[in-house]
């Protein structure tokens, strides 16, 4: 490796090494001579990386920063910064690691809740950017004339299931919809209610919302790519008479499509 790029691969491992000291150990090695100087630019650098994960982290994930608080949630952002630096240009694209980062952390072992709100505000975000997929109406009628055994349903895109052992769906809708309310959350969180969520794109607006019971099941199959008939086999509690309409109502159903002809969106 050239000199100059040592010494632009020391920079780059000192932005994001913690804390200062261990920043500037790094640098000195490839800067001698300039003291001073070169620290207050590295922190400097420090220092608007850290602007950059906080309103990043805070687009992500506005609900866990809610319930964090604008301190702790800045503090979160600037050690998931340093423990897992972004990997592509786009910051947009950075923060995925947060859920697992919140569970190994020793400071929130007290609301064990939180990696799984992460997870279902990681899904919206990428929801949000998902492929756009133009719904195919028409092509339910497949469902009156073709075997269910060999259709497939065309979901939104990305859609995604949260199976959580708590109320994962109510804490979400409580902190950006204002129901239910934050005391009917407070009996979920003691009694320690778990819930499936549904999360999926209706147009350009990402949702979330409480699965249905069996439709967890139901939309995992699909999304694995397995036939209608055999994906709603397994959840007999889910009414997929009722179902349907609703899915197709709200955008989570855009179409359906042959599995035998058709390559799988």
């Amino acid at each position: 490796m050239s000199t100059l790029a040592q010494q632009q691969q020391a920079l780059v491992d000192a932005l994001f090494a913690w804390p200062a000291d261990e920043a500037m150990r790094r640098l000195n090695t490839h800067c001698t001579g300039v003291g001073s100087q070169a620290q207050r630019g590295i922190l400097a650098y420090q220092a608007n990386g850290h602007a950059l994960a906080e309103r990043a982290l805070q687009s992500a994930y506005p609900v866990v920063a809610q319930m964090l608080g604008a301190e702790s949630f800045a503090d979160l952002a600037r050690a998931l910064w340093h423990r897992h630096p972004p990997v592509r240009g786009d910051v947009a694209q950075w923060g995925g690691d947060l859920a697992d980062f919140i569970a190994q952390s020793d400071q929130l072992q007290d609301e064990p809740f939180m990696p799984d709100v992460a997870l279902a505000e990681w899904l919206l975000h990428r929801s949000s950017t998902a492929r756009d997929q133009e719904a195919d109406l028409a092509s339910l009628a497949l469902l009156t004339t073709e075997d269910p055994a060999t259709l497939g349903l065309l979901l939104a895109p990305g859609t995604g299931c949260i199976r959580s052992a708590w109320p994962i769906a109510s804490i979400w809708l409580a902190h950006t919809e204002g129901a239910p309310s934050f005391a009917e959350v407070a009996t979920e969180l003691r009694t320690r209610t778990a819930q499936d969520a549904v999360v999926w794109r209706q147009g350009l607006q990402p949702r979330l919302r409480l699965a249905l019971p069996g439709e967890y099941a139901v939309l995992s199959a699909l999304q694995a790519g397995t036939a209608l008939e055999p994906a709603v086999a397994q959840a007999s509690e889910l009414d997929f008479t009722q179902w349907l309409p609703l899915a197709v109502q709200t955008g989570l159903v855009l179409g359906a499509y042959r599995i035998s002809e058709d390559t799988q969106p």
